[in-house]
């Protein structure tokens, strides 16, 4: 494990080199791209309750769709274009502020609609927007039952959830649920967690947990899934106060994380599907490095991370992605498929569209929002 630290932060040495790479854009840039490769997603999508048909028929508040929403939100709190609110409340509308699986629902993915439901919340004050995720959520914190999360996706899905309830009701049971929840997965499940404290990434469910070995003999760390990760920590610190009892712990993993990516950035600012193996399905890859950018640009806005060690990998990162993941009509190439390892979707390409496009732009999104407050 320390040779291979050692030989890739070579490689990343030698590849900081590139001045152009580490340009920061202007923010009228940044929002350019953002707008563009956004607005080739809104006139696909005209009717945000349209249903998703891909292998089979879902309805359109799925993960995927939600976390193009928490892009777009995003995108919306720095560029307040009416078009982008209503489309956001469209969506809620269509769905009557629901999940998939309703009220009774314990899974993530279907928790994941309510954050944008939350965040318009914060602006319009209506309950009926929160009224079935607060009800949902309620359920859970009064349940003795903390295993439900068990693939590493789910932090992302569902911790922002319950941070931003906790903080507009002023209800720290919502905290408290969180953390246990967040603890059976890092520490228990699966045996001794999903969290290897050794290396600072997490394996994304109980079925890579070594024994589990990629093809060089590395632990298999999921890009996308360790992004979900960085991204679940940095959207629960942003409104966590800091006189909760676990925020340091919370702080600390954020932190570990982002520090344990640095000497693996791929020489052209890309991460690998497999963040130990390039070998293994290796290419650039655009959904988790994005979710990189994001949580490492959000951490240098917040003082959190030292800007001289991280602006440099942050801007190598978003400005190769510009270059070469955004296409002249705004879509979005090099976006692993769903799945949940390396080979799933692959190959990754400049023109294959991934079987959602939804949630590779949100994760762009996110990147651009914070890429977006840098100076």
């Amino acid at each position: 494990m320390k040779r291979f630290i050692a030989v890739a932060l070579a490689g990343a040495v030698l590849a900081s080199g590139c001045s152009t790479s580490r340009k920061l854009p202007a923010r009228d840039e940044v929002l350019t791209v953002m707008r563009k490769t956004n607005q080739y997603f809104m006139d696909k999508w005209p009717d945000a309750g349209k249903s998703i048909v891909t292998n089979k028929e879902r309805p359109s508040h799925i993960w995927t769709r939600a976390v193009y929403y928490e892009g777009l939100m995003a995108l919306y709190a720095i560029d307040k274009q009416t078009a982008y609110y209503d489309y956001a409340v469209q969506w809620g509308q269509k769905h009557d502020w629901d999940m998939p699986g309703g009220i009774a629902t314990r899974n993530a993915d279907n928790h994941c609609c309510g954050q944008t439901y939350l965040d318009l919340y914060a602006i319009d004050k209506n309950e009926a927007y929160i009224k079935n995720i607060k009800a949902s959520m309620d359920a859970m914190v009064k349940s003795d039952k903390n295993d439900d999360w068990w693939w590493i996706d789910a932090l992302q899905m569902a911790m922002p959830v319950f941070t931003k309830l906790g903080v507009v009701y002023n209800d720290t049971s919502y905290f408290h649920k969180m953390y246990e929840m967040y603890a059976f997965t890092k520490h228990q499940h699966g045996g001794k967690g999903l969290y290897n404290a050794a290396d600072h990434l997490w394996w994304r469910d109980k079925d890579f947990v070594p024994p589990y070995k990629e093809p060089n003999g590395e632990d298999c760390y999921w890009s996308r899934g360790n992004g979900w990760v960085v991204a679940a920590l940095a959207r629960t610190l942003e409104q966590l106060p800091k006189s909760d009892s676990h925020y340091g712990e919370y702080l600390e993993d954020f932190k570990d994380m982002c520090a344990a990516l640095l000497p693996i950035q791929r020489a052209d600012g890309y991460w690998n599907a497999s963040l130990h193996d390039a070998n293994n399905y290796g290419g650039k890859e655009t959904s988790g490095t994005a979710l990189f950018v994001y949580g490492m640009a959000w951490g240098i806005n917040k003082g959190i991370l030292d800007k001289k060690i991280y602006l440099p990998v942050v801007l190598k990162a978003w400005n190769v992605m510009v270059k070469e993941s955004v296409h002249a009509d705004g879509k979005l190439g090099y976006v692993q498929s769903t799945g949940k390892e390396p080979k799933d979707g692959q190959p990754v390409g400049y023109d294959k569209i991934p079987d959602f496009e939804d949630f590779g732009l949100g994760c762009f999104l996110l990147a651009g929002s914070e890429v977006w407050k840098l100076r």
